[in-house]
């Protein structure tokens, strides 16, 4: 039993609870009680004190690529076309399972740095993504990707669904769902293959959706729908559908989605590769939302954290009103996407299950703080972050990474030399 002794909690709603005692045991909130009251039952092997912490429900990756760690900063100030052309899909095409799987623990420690205690991955090589999930105990949500426009797409579609029948349910930290990679990917028929997979495994799916106004425009000019009235046709939306971007969703398309339907918004992606401001802002009191990272060669880091800062002030900045979304609103956005992952985690509440981080605030990136949510949005980064914890599981102890990240970082060294010494290859799609 581990307890975090006269902690000051930071609900999901952002309200402030002083003077806590939280005990955990078996990967569940067993107990919250007034500091110093005593709990004679209780018997815990591990006491921290908090006195000077926050402790809030850990932060969550609603998209991400995390093996694309390995690929930070290789592709810089470049429009979209060249960056998945000319770029990214020529090096994945010649990537290697230990490739993916370093990258992957790169990634997962980034995140595990920054507070983030779940994932939702969207990636080929997902055996080693699975891998690298269960050898550092983040929470992840895996979607292998399928290409339905590649040459050996139903060989690759029969290879996940026995990925999934394999291991779904390998662990309570790990979920499994289906992930095409997009409609402009997925012709109609395959896009349909896919999704009827899914039914007939009860899965839900991860895919990207009206990314840019471009793909729009193609969409429309090419089938006369939107991306999301094609995935609504091929029955979809039938299903739980985690929308990666959607920055350019429509009014009209807004009669597809349902109470299953959840959006990764990842701004920073869209400023570096100048996606343009899309409909996503001026709909989004109307979508369920929360933050991603896309991959890390796109938005240079994987904190769910700085995506949601940029967010906040995208808006402010465009519509020139400063009072647009303030911080406590944001913090509930932050907090909203752990309902994707159906775990019964974003909570600091007895019998939840405890996916926690505990905050320093009280370093030079901070001091002086008044509201603590407002310095964590504006002010925070992985130095403030002092414990990470999925299910009861310590994954940053008192500033130090559990995963040997020494060793993972002296392997994506020699991983790098590697990658650019084969050079690209020859992507089997074109963007």
């Amino acid at each position: 039993m581990i307890q975090l002794h006269n902690a000051t909690i930071i609900a999901h709603t952002g309200e402030c609870l002083f003077h806590k005692d939280i005990y955990i045991r078996d990967g569940r909130i067993a107990r919250i009680c007034d500091s110093g009251t005593p709990q004679p039952e209780m018997a815990p092997s591990d006491t921290i004190d908090c006195s000077a912490y926050f402790v809030s429900p850990g932060l969550v990756n609603l998209h991400a690529h995390t093996a694309m760690n390995i690929f930070k900063g290789i592709a810089e100030d470049v429009a979209a076309e060249t960056w998945f052309n000319e770029m990214i899909w020529p090096y994945e095409s010649r990537m290697t399972e230990e490739d993916i799987y370093t990258g992957t623990l790169l990634g997962i420690a980034e995140m595990l740095n920054n507070g983030v205690t779940a994932a939702a991955d969207h990636y080929f090589g997902e055996e080693q993504v699975l891998r690298a999930a269960k050898d550092t105990g983040i929470r992840m949500d895996i979607a292998p990707t399928v290409f339905g426009m590649a040459p050996d797409f139903r060989d690759r579609l029969a290879q996940v669904s026995r990925f999934i029948r394999d291991h779904q349910g390998d662990s309570p930290r790990i979920r499994l769902r289906f992930g095409p990679h997009a409609d402009y990917t997925c012709p109609e028929d395959t896009l349909g293959e896919i999704v009827d997979e899914a039914k007939k495994m009860r899965l839900p799916i991860h895919l990207h959706l009206s990314e840019t106004e471009l793909q729009v425009e193609q969409s429309l000019r090419r089938t006369g729908r939107t991306p999301f009235r094609r995935l609504y046709d091929a029955g979809g939306f039938d299903l739980p559908v985690l929308v990666a971007h959607g920055l350019w969703v429509t009014e009209d398309d807004l009669a597809c989605i349902n109470a299953d339907t959840w959006f990764a918004f990842c701004p920073k992606t869209y400023m570096r590769l100048a996606s343009g401001r899309g409909g996503f802002f001026d709909l989004a009191d109307r979508l369920q939302y929360g933050f991603g990272t896309d991959g890390a060669a796109s938005s240079g880091n994987v904190s769910p954290l700085e995506q949601a800062r940029l967010f906040a002030m995208l808006e402010k900045f465009n519509r020139g009103d400063a009072t647009l979304y303030p911080a406590l609103e944001v913090w509930r956005r932050l907090m909203a996407g752990h309902a994707v992952f159906g775990a019964g985690t974003g909570r600091v509440e007895e019998n939840a299950v405890a996916d926690l981080v505990v905050w320093d605030l009280q370093t030079p990136d901070t001091m002086a703080y008044y509201h603590p949510v407002s310095a964590i949005l504006y002010a925070a980064n992985s130095a403030n972050v002092r414990y990470t914890m999925v299910e009861g599981e310590f994954l940053k102890y008192d500033g130090a990474l559990k995963p040997d990240f020494a060793e993972i970082a002296r392997v994506a060294k020699r991983l790098q030399k590697d990658l650019l010494s084969r050079g690209k290859g020859t992507a089997k799609v074109y963007y």
